[in-house]
């Protein structure tokens, strides 16, 4: 009788010749996808303390403005100013503005927009009264301000 000899097969090779294309791919995504920075912040920024704090729960329909002393004192002074997307605007632009950013929202998202203020907590309270003022004639009612949660000794 023949004897029967068991053909050895060697491990199959997966094929790699495509997974560059794929690394490339991913990686264009994730750097199209992600947001670094938002914005730069022109003006002097020491946010002040509170005790009660309530997260956000919805942030694409907020807005931020920030007030504060400039940063570059040279070219814009040191009294407070508005600092609203990366442009320091003087209080008549913020119904202008309010307004550019409702038309960024959906449709059904325009009547609840949110203004977030950053105030600097040197700033006196003139400048903030004129900008609620303003916003209170784009009707942007709902208006909240930034603060740190404060830290508590024991």
């Amino acid at each position: 009788m023949a004897k029967f000899k068991k053909e050895r097969k060697g491990q199959e090779q997966i094929n790699t010749s495509a997974l560059p294309d794929i690394i490339f791919m991913l990686l264009f995504f994730f750097m199209v996808t992600t947001v670094l920075r938002e914005q730069d912040i022109l003006v002097e920024q020491k946010i002040p303390q509170s005790t009660q704090l309530q997260k956000l729960q919805n942030k694409t329909l907020i807005s931020y403005i920030f007030i504060g002393k400039p940063k570059n004192t040279g070219l814009y002074g040191s009294e407070p100013r508005v600092q609203a997307n990366d442009v320091l605007i003087g209080t008549g632009e913020i119904v202008q503005w309010v307004n550019q950013e409702r038309d960024k929202l959906a449709e059904a998202d325009r009547g609840s927009i949110t203004i977030s203020m950053k105030v600097d907590k040197d700033v006196k309270m003139g400048p903030i009264s004129d900008v609620q003022t303003e916003l209170r004639n784009a009707d942007a009612r709902k208006v909240l301000y930034a603060s740190i949660g404060k830290i508590y000794e024991d």
